[in-house]
């Protein structure tokens, strides 16, 4: 073997190898292709585009060339790449929805916001903007290092001098070996007045900062959501920022709505974002859209999206933002290579590298010009000298037999000019020698000589250098700056299920058995009192419903166990279901104790609002009459397993749990055999959640609390009262009509008291005296054999609409006007609800908030119609049997 080709022979390990070629290669993607300078914020290609640009003389103010000639200088010279990675750089440096400042002045198809490509380079045209010409601004002055090219042909400079931060300006993004960055775009104006704060004062914190730059500002405008990930993304580097396309709703004839979206987040693709909008239509997993139009054009963006009649555009909208790109997450990497090291930075770190990069090149630039200064006059004197000695000068040059001669001959006693003097001299015109030119040259001579002890100043002091470099960046901040276009609105909680359920309200029903359903009110079309009704919840033998009460669907239920236990039930997870479903099982939706049944259900909007000193109260009431307060907050922290919320005995069941916000109330307790005790709610012990509570309402063998109603404390009885507004009413007599016509009605509200049967009636509050806690109380309704025991009292006024409902289901809509007042406590009632034989009303509950036109758009007649369709057997029995058994308690 030869010893020659032996000695060239060095063994390595495979593995070796391969790490150092792969990090070579690595280091080599990440420095010279893949990440920004944090400097002027550029990559390689788009500094050499621009650069070559310059070179060309493609400036904002020339004409328009073609990109082909760009893209093939940037080859030759500079970039020894393909030639569509140059184009798609150069035309994305054109693109008014990538870039938040466009650095290149595009003519022709560079795109669309649909992601459609640009144009062949053959067919557009390009030049600088004048925010490009920034970057680059004084780069013949030294501000910056120049390197060979690849074939070393020509100079390339390393960074340019970017008058501006652009960086965070334009932000951009990149994908290297191992890494990604991914800056945001900002406003300019912002990002200038931080880094002159920043200059001010070097010790601002993040939170300093951000009184300044807010967020980042996207081309396409948008609404950011939450400051939390932009001050996180600030801070350290990372982050996740949300942002939401601008979507607003427009009403449209025929009470229809659309949807119409004129602003994306960034670098949506706005056709699969339609395209996404149509799957999800066809999926079903959208419903109530008719028609979805593209109608952007060249005044600016509009997505329309047609909506059903019955569709809740807020709902559709929560839908678009949680199922598509309207709402996306921009993830922030604050990464960028400093001193040629790739390294995370926060807003603070980025600016200081920025203004040192502008300290450095102001200062580069002002000994370059100090240098060119002082050259310049350097000769401005040697020329004046010679105009003092002109003569001399011309003989002495005239005298010589060659150029050298005359040089040397001016170098020499008594001239003494310094080379470069002497050649200046020996080609300076004649014109020169006229007094006008010396006027001239001593004007200039003085401007050097200012110029030159400006620079000095500049160099000579730390102060008056970053002067220069905040008057700068306020030149520029002066020009270019303009309004933010993305908004930023405090953190929205993410979009649950809750935001996709349309905000209505709903009759919820529960049966003995536990099955649970809700439904609309319009199910139930407004009938006669004293009809029959219409099926409801559709129940299995030995089944009935036990409840129905009204909530809304964006409320979150308190579900009471006959134990004293409460559970959290949000109201949108209860299944909706047509009016004579069964419904689901509640089991399946709570997770109740074992043998545990619901006893009462408080709606509230949600439990994560209430406070500390929220002053509302629920009150808890018992079938054996304990009663007892305790605050809302207390259950503010309430689990999905529930809590206990009353003590209840071995013997007693939970009966009835109310919210109230007022103090100032009374309460009422009914029995099922017909006794009533009203007494201060302020009488009522407050206790925590696992105390029983005190007895309200002393019972008889065989009585037990079927109900319980807050009452306000204003009504007298109208019996012994001497308050004006009783002045007119008919005197009690026991043989008279105690009946009080609707329109001749003094009092707000009312008591309406339901029996098993579906008697009732409706009396004032006033007719119940007001008594001490613990009392026997007094007769409120008589009950008979032909009435049945009570089973509900409501208070209610006379536009109210109620709702009664059997243990078979069947439920009856009408309004509460319908029943004439009585005010005697001790009648029969009318007749409210003809029921089946075995059939039995179970619970009444009133609607609230019901909407007028509604109520005139069903099949109503007035009280006074009602009343003359009433049967024989539904007059009131107006016989006045007074069993008040005179105890106060």
């Amino acid at each position: 073997m030869d010893d020659r080709f032996a000695r060239d022979i060095i063994p390595v390990l495979i593995q070796d190898e391969m790490k150092s070629s792969y990090m070579d290669y690595s280091m080599s993607v990440i420095i010279g292709r893949a990440l920004p300078d944090v400097r002027d914020g550029l990559k390689p290609v788009h500094r050499r585009i621009l650069f070559a640009m310059r070179e060309m003389g493609l400036r904002h103010d020339r004409r328009y060339v073609k990109c082909a000639g760009v893209v093939g200088e940037v080859l030759k010279k500079y970039h020894p790449h393909g030639d569509s990675a140059v184009y798609d750089a150069l035309a994305r440096l054109a693109q008014p929805w990538n870039l938040r400042y466009m650095l290149v002045d595009g003519q022709g198809n560079f795109g669309s916001v649909d992601g459609d490509p640009p144009a062949a380079y053959r067919y557009t045209e390009c030049k600088m903007t004048r925010l490009a010409e920034e970057l680059l601004v004084d780069i013949d002055e030294e501000t910056v290092d120049f390197e060979p090219n690849f074939d070393g042909t020509v100079d390339e400079p390393l960074v340019l001098p970017s008058a501006y931060p652009n960086l965070l300006v334009n932000g951009t993004d990149g994908i290297a070996v191992g890494m990604a960055t991914k800056i945001p775009p900002h406003n300019l104006g912002e990002i200038v007045d931080a880094a002159i704060a920043l200059i001010d004062d070097p010790e601002l914190g993040v939170e300093d900062l951000l009184r300044i730059v807010p967020g980042p500002d996207f081309p396409t405008a948008g609404t950011i959501h939450g400051r939390a990930g932009i001050r996180e993304a600030y801070t350290t580097g990372r982050g996740r920022v949300v942002v939401r396309g601008r979507a607003f709703i427009e009403d449209m004839d025929g009470g229809r709505q659309r949807i119409v979206i004129d602003e994306l987040p960034y670098q949506v693709n706005k056709s699969r974002l339609l395209e996404s909008i149509v799957e999800l239509y066809r999926e079903k997993r959208i419903d109530g859209i008719s028609a979805l139009r593209d109608e952007s054009d060249r005044t600016g963006m509009r997505i329309v999206v047609e909506l059903k009649r019955d569709a809740f555009a807020e709902v559709v909208l929560n839908h678009l933002y949680k199922h598509t790109a309207l709402q996306s997450t921009f993830g922030v990497i604050l990464l960028a290579i400093v001193g040629q090291r790739p390294r995370i930075l926060t807003l603070k770190e980025m600016l200081q590298h920025y203004i040192g990069h502008r300290r450095e090149v102001v200062l580069r630039r002002s000994r370059f010009r100090l240098r060119k200064a002082r050259e310049r006059l350097h000769l401005v004197e040697g020329f004046l000298r010679a105009l003092d000695m002109i003569d001399a000068v011309i003989a002495t040059i005239r005298g010589s037999q060659t150029v050298d001669d005359a040089r040397q001959g001016l170098q020499a006693a008594p001239f003494d000019f310094s080379e470069v003097q002497a050649q200046a001299i020996l080609d300076m015109r004649l014109q020169r020698l006229t007094g006008m030119e010396r006027d001239k040259l001593e004007t200039e001579a003085a401007e050097l000589h200012g110029r030159i002890e400006a620079l000095e100043t500049i160099l000579g002091s730390e102060e008056a250098l970053m002067g220069v470099v905040k008057d700068e960046l306020l030149a520029v901040r002066a020009a270019y700056a303009d309004p933010r276009r993305t908004r930023i609105e405090d953190a929205a909680e993410e979009l649950t299920v809750r935001d996709l359920v349309a905000e209505e309200d709903q009759v919820v029903t529960l049966s003995h058995l536990g099955y649970i359903k809700r439904c609309r009110p319009d199910e139930w079309r407004m009938q006669k009192r004293g009809g029959t009704g219409k099926r409801g919840m559709a129940t299995r033998e030995a089944d009935f419903v036990t409840s129905l009460f009204l909530a809304n669907t964006h409320d979150h239920l308190l579900v009471f166990t006959e134990q004293g236990n409460v559970l959290p039930l949000p109201v949108w997870t209860v299944p909706e279901a047509p009016r004579d479903a069964k419904g689901r099982p509640i089991v399946n939706l709570l997770n109740l104790p074992d043998g545990e049944r619901v006893a009462a259900v408080v709606g509230v909007r949600d439990l994560h609002d209430v406070v500390e000193d929220d002053p509302r109260m629920l009150v808890f009431v018992s079938r054996q009459g304990l009663v007892k307060r305790t605050p809302l907050s207390a259950f503010r922290h309430l689990r999905t397993n529930g809590m206990r919320a009353v003590g209840i005995s071995d013997d007693d069941a939970l009966l009835v749990v109310r919210l109230v916000d007022d103090a100032d109330v009374h309460l009422m307790l009914f029995s099922d055999a017909g006794k009533c005790i009203r007494f201060p709610l302020a009488d009522v012990p407050e206790y925590g959640r696992t105390a029983r509570g005190n007895l309200g309402m002393k019972l008889g063998d065989d009585d037990m609390v079927i109900d319980a109603v807050i009452a306000p404390a204003t009504e007298v009885d109208p019996t012994d009262s001497d308050d004006d507004e009783l002045d007119d009413l008919p005197p009690v007599d026991d043989t008279a009509d105690t009946t009080v016509d609707a329109d001749d009605e003094p009092w707000q509200t009312t008591l309406l008291t339901v029996t098993s049967l579906g008697y009732g009636t409706r009396t004032p509050f006033g007719a119940y005296r007001v008594q001490g806690r613990n009392g026997k109380g007094i007769l409120s309704f008589r009950c008979t054999d032909k009435t049945g025991p009570v089973v509900g009292a409501v208070e209610v006024s006379p536009a109210d609409q109620l709702m009664i409902v059997t243990d078979t289901g069947r439920v009856i809509r009408f309004l509460a006007g319908s029943v004439r007042i009585t005010l005697s406590r001790n009648v029969q009632g009318v007749r409210l609800m003809r029921l089946a034989d075995g059939e039995r009303v179970v619970d009444v509950e009133r609607l609230e908030d019901v909407d007028e036109e509604a109520v005139e758009a069903v099949d109503t007649i007035d009280a006074d119609d009602v009343l003359d369709a009433i049967e024989a057997d539904d007059v009131l029995d107006a016989t006045e049997v007074d069993e008040d058994d005179g105890s106060d308690g």
